[in-house]
């Protein structure tokens, strides 16, 4: 693995860390009062949808999609250090460039599996930033962690034109934004096959959609995430879409589920390494500038450990994430499966370590509304269970490890 980034990565990075500043940085302010004036908490700010137009003017757009026949083409290493660059700030600048989840996951998936038809309704709209998507997985009545438990029902109506959607779901990411106009939903189609694996399917469920009920907003660790759409409880009250919307075959639910989350699970992995450096630039701007004790806090010895140890942990947790984006751009994203579990468990970890001695350095500033700390936080002890709760992947890991020697 050559560590070097090659020559089209460091001209988009040197584009994009320019773009942070002239642009995003100063934008963080900007939308926060635009939001506070708009008739819906929901609604995107204009500041926003002018920081996408700026981002596509300069090339910066779709860049999370290796296919070129829709996006920028690039490799996962390619990606990397870009996502890394957005994470710095998650609330605007993922958005702003395209490269938001659930949309990438949903964009990934739709290019993937999508029929022609599909793909010219929804993934054309999504591409362009005209629309807005969820992912409906997660239910409130199961261990969703086993995707195996999903209870939401997809039935063949009696002529086999429709089919028919009933299931409750909840934090269903970005479903509370009014642009969000389409949901991929997984539910069974065959509960009682023999094998658990192919249960279940995919369909595209559209917003408006008779017996689609936006329930309410969940809220996480106190926010709602009015930058993300929300993450929102769906219930489909029998919802009846055409056959034609069902996302490749019956049966084939689980397997497309597992293609899109691994994709999915490295990008916020990116993403987190961006917030842990926002983190670090933000303790040590904060250390040479308070006093305490008749000394600066960066003269305080607690402070250096704090500093450090968050230094070593994100050089080690980006060489990982970045091996793991070599091995899936050459050997695939299953020859990369135990990468991808051990940066999921290491790198949320690691990263709510580091906002959380940012928060404490910051003292009550660090828990307010004046530093983006605290929401950095809960963003990222959030994916300590998004895409798979830590435990589940230590088990699988553990597994695959032992298995060596049975």
């Amino acid at each position: 693995m050559d560590f070097a980034y090659d020559a089209r990565t460091e001209e988009l990075r040197a584009k994009l860390l320019a773009f942070m500043d002239e642009f995003v940085y100063p934008a963080e302010a900007v939308a926060h009062e635009q939001r506070e004036r708009l008739a819906s908490p929901w609604d995107t700010p204009q500041v926003v949808e002018d920081l996408k137009a700026e981002a596509r003017r300069q090339g910066l757009w779709n860049l999370f999609l290796p296919d070129a026949e829709y996006g920028a083409g690039l490799t996962n290493l390619q990606y990397a250090p870009l996502a890394e660059i957005t994470g710095r700030s998650p609330q605007l600048a993922p958005t702003a460039l395209n490269c938001a989840a659930p949309d990438t996951g949903n964009m990934e998936l739709l290019a993937q599996f999508a029929s022609d038809e599909q793909k010219k309704q929804w993934l054309e709209p999504l591409l362009t930033g005209e629309i807005r998507s969820a992912f409906a997985m997660t239910e409130p009545e199961v261990a969703s962690s086993d995707a195996t438990n999903i209870e939401t029902r997809i039935e063949r109506s009696a002529d086999g034109s429709e089919y028919v959607v009933t299931g409750r779901k909840w934090y269903i990411s970005g479903a509370m934004n009014p642009d969000c106009k389409i949901f991929i939903v997984m539910g069974k189609t065959d509960p009682d096959g023999a094998d658990v694996r192919r249960q279940q399917s995919m369909i595209l469920v559209p917003r408006d959609t008779p017996g689609v009920e936006i329930r309410r907003a969940m809220q996480v660790y106190g926010y709602e995430d009015h930058s993300h759409g929300g993450h929102a409880e769906v219930v489909f009250h029998g919802a009846r879409v055409p056959a034609s919307a069902l996302v490749g075959e019956e049966g084939g639910g689980f397997a497309i589920a597992q293609a899109r989350l691994g994709p999915g699970r490295i990008h916020h992995c990116m993403r987190l390494i961006g917030m842990a450096e926002r983190a670090i630039e933000l303790m040590c701007r904060r250390a040479v500038g308070r006093t305490a004790f008749g000394k600066s806090l960066a003269q305080q010895g607690v402070v250096h450990t704090w500093i450090a140890d968050a230094r070593v942990a994100v050089e080690q947790l980006r060489l990982l994430v970045l091996k793991t984006a070599w091995l899936m751009d050459t050997v695939g994203n299953r020859g990369a499966h135990t990468e991808i579990q051990a940066i999921k468990i290491a790198t949320p970890r690691a990263v709510v370590d580091i906002l959380d001695k940012a928060v404490q350095l910051h003292g009550a500033g660090g828990v307010s509304q004046d530093f983006p700390l605290a929401e950095l936080w809960a963003g990222a002890r959030t994916l300590k269970l998004a895409d798979g709760p830590d435990e589940v992947h230590q088990r699988s890991l553990a597994r695959r490890e032992l298995g060596r020697y049975v």
